[in-house]
């Protein structure tokens, strides 16, 4: 197991901002790729961003623009600041990593999960 633990999860107004961290216990130099994504009631737990070894970082259609995946190898955590929130944007957002290069936010390419922190937007 890869212990990751996310933390920054809140309840902010439409428009407002969060920054979600992960600490992850491995060291994220190597050649890992994380990822965030998400899941809201009802809904299939899709992809948000993801960071891969060299920096190459994805993003899903809906936070294009609005929101920003980035790590600190230094301090084996992972970040994503959420800008221009939406109610839609209401979900458990969870960290996760996989070993290798290959860097795409497809949910079953990650073994390691973390417990999710909750991120409820609100008009």
């Amino acid at each position: 197991q890869v212990p990751l633990m996310e933390s920054g999860g809140d309840s902010v107004q439409a428009g407002g901002s969060l920054r979600l961290s992960c600490a992850v216990s491995r060291n994220i130099a190597s050649a890992y790729c994380l990822g965030w994504f998400r899941q809201a009631p009802g809904k299939e737990r899709e992809g948000v961003a993801t960071i891969g070894y060299g920096g190459r970082t994805t993003y899903g259609d809906s936070v294009k623009g609005r929101f920003t995946i980035s790590k600190d190898n230094a301090k084996n955590t992972l970040y994503l600041q959420m800008n221009s929130l939406k109610p839609e944007d209401s979900a458990l957002y969870y960290c996760a990593l996989r070993a290798g290069r290959w860097c795409e936010p497809e949910v079953a390419a990650f073994p390691y999960w973390g417990q999710g922190t909750q991120v409820t937007v609100s008009t």
